[in-house]
């Protein structure tokens, strides 16, 4: 590995991909917008960015250098500024292989090397290397041998734990992902953007069209978009994570998933601050979860989830053994957790419907006719407040916290090390202190090297004041002579 190396001619192919992706919404808007003489004009100045880029690519590549020596992986880049980039093998904290779908036809690799300080991005990246080479150059910065090292993106090692997912699991993740709720948002962001460029009269016709259309049609026409929506988000979760499989060797899980992108994901157990277990409302009464943790430091790329699934979907009865083979020290024998007080459900019922009155108003001035509309939301809402009431709760000892709560349709539940918790806050205002109530907010090192927050509301004060000592190791003896914490 001494000797000087340049990468895949195909990164030049990907550095110009790379300026299209960047720029292909003005592109696409451009062609949309200009008529005659000014689209030839846009279509020339397209025209010679591309000329100018691929010399610019290629100079790219061929000043793109990288070497391992002395213990140091050193990469040069650069084309009319040098720079030299040193990173220490003690330094390195995980390195990840990705395959694209252009990777896998050329059987290469990107190389994706992260530090502890390695902040909005990798700490280097190698777009595109041989398979064996990438595996070569892993093994040599983790000082291993590639015997020892031996799991790939094509097979996993026998030797240590490994599970991977089913079809069948694969297919009801996909089933009760819940990811329809994303696909809505992204459709409601894109419109949101291209509505500017839609001629206002067109614009006003369709709103009439749709409103004069009979209440039977829209309910149709919503009921096969929602169709459509919830097949792409299973066809999503199961190419992302298709051939999904966990593998722990010695102090680190790998990880292997896709089936249009291939990635394999390093974890370091020494830098996982709290494992989840996520349970959508789908999920939830068929006894299935997602398992994930949250790791500290590393980089977050676009399109990266903010926490690492370590497997897509198990059993309820399936996790403490699947934590037993993987992270022994967070398995917990089952336990009741301390719930919210019943003076807390008011709260959480005026927080839930503020959305739906909002809507009634909107509703009643613009279109009188869709007011039955936010009567269901209303309802859902209450529901989803009372979920909410009824899913918060925490459980303690001497060393672990488990925090319970619910974002939107999830519910969530953490385990946490009291030596992974960076602070612990507590809010009260005066309503909190006339019904004795409480708002704690814990915060760990997430992704990024940034804070990751938990909060629980409206908890018992007594509670609240319980964890705080808990934190702040006052009152520890009451651990040593009485257990965990009992709920008031």
């Amino acid at each position: 590995m001494f000797e000087e190396k340049r990468l895949h001619p195909v990164t030049i192919f990907f550095n110009i991909l790379q300026f299209l992706k960047e720029f292909a919404l003005p592109i696409i808007i451009g062609l949309f917008t200009f008529q005659g003489k000014a689209l030839a004009i846009f279509l020339l100045i397209i025209g010679a960015a591309f000329v100018l880029i691929l010399p610019f690519s290629i100079a790219s590549w061929y000043r793109f250098t990288y070497r391992v020596e002395e213990d140091e992986l050193r990469i040069k880049h650069g084309i009319f500024i040098r720079k030299k980039r040193y990173i220490s093998k003690n330094r390195i904290q995980s390195i990840d292989l990705t395959q694209s779908v252009i990777h896998r036809i050329f059987k290469l690799v990107k190389v994706k090397i992260e530090t502890a300080s390695s902040g909005d991005g990798a700490e280097a990246s190698l777009k595109a290397v041989s398979l064996g080479e990438g595996e070569l150059l892993r093994a040599e910065l983790k000082n291993m041998s590639k015997e020892l090292n031996d799991v790939s993106l094509e097979e996993e090692s026998t030797t240590y734990p490994s599970d991977t997912i089913t079809t069948r699991r694969l297919f009801l993740a996909g089933t009760t992902s819940g990811s329809i709720g994303v696909l809505l948002a992204l459709a409601a962001v894109f419109f949101s953007q291209i509505e500017q460029f839609i001629p206002d009269d067109f614009y006003d016709e369709t709103l009439q069209w749709v409103v004069g259309l009979s209440l039977i049609f829209i309910i149709g026409l919503v009921s096969i978009l929602l169709l459509i929506l919830y097949l792409l988000g299973i066809a999503g979760t199961m190419i992302k994570y298709g051939k999904f499989t966990i593998t722990k060797n010695k102090d680190e899980l790998f990880i292997t998933r896709g089936l249009l992108e291939k990635k394999q994901i390093t974890i370091p157990l020494k830098r996982i601050q709290a494992v989840g277990i996520e349970e959508s409302l789908l999920r939830q009464p068929l006894g299935f979860a997602t398992v994930f943790v949250e790791v500290a430091g590393g980089s977050l790329e676009k399109n990266e989830d903010f926490s690492t699934v370590l497997f897509p979907i198990l059993k309820k009865d399936e996790i403490e053994s699947f934590f037993k083979k993987y992270l022994p020290g967070y398995q917990v024998e089952r336990k009741k957790l301390c719930s919210l007080p019943k003076r807390a459900l008011g709260y959480y019922f005026i927080r839930s419907c503020i959305p739906a009155i909002v809507l009634t108003g909107v509703l009643f001035y613009f279109l009188p006719d869709f007011l039955f509309l936010a009567g269901i939301l209303l309802l859902l809402s209450l529901l989803q407040g009372f979920l909410k009431w009824k899913d918060g709760g925490y459980w303690l000892d001497e060393r672990r916290l488990i925090l319970r709560f619910r974002r939107g349709i999830h519910r969530t539940t953490m385990r946490i090390y009291h030596r992974r918790i960076q602070s612990v806050e507590i809010k009260k205002h005066p309503l909190h202190k006339r019904h004795r109530l409480a708002t704690i907010q814990m915060s760990i090192i997430g992704m990024l090297g940034n804070g990751t927050h938990y909060t629980i509301k409206e908890l018992n004060h007594v509670d609240a004041n319980q964890i705080f000592d808990w934190y702040s190791y006052r009152k520890r003896a009451e651990f040593k002579n009485e257990g965990p914490f009992q709920n008031r």
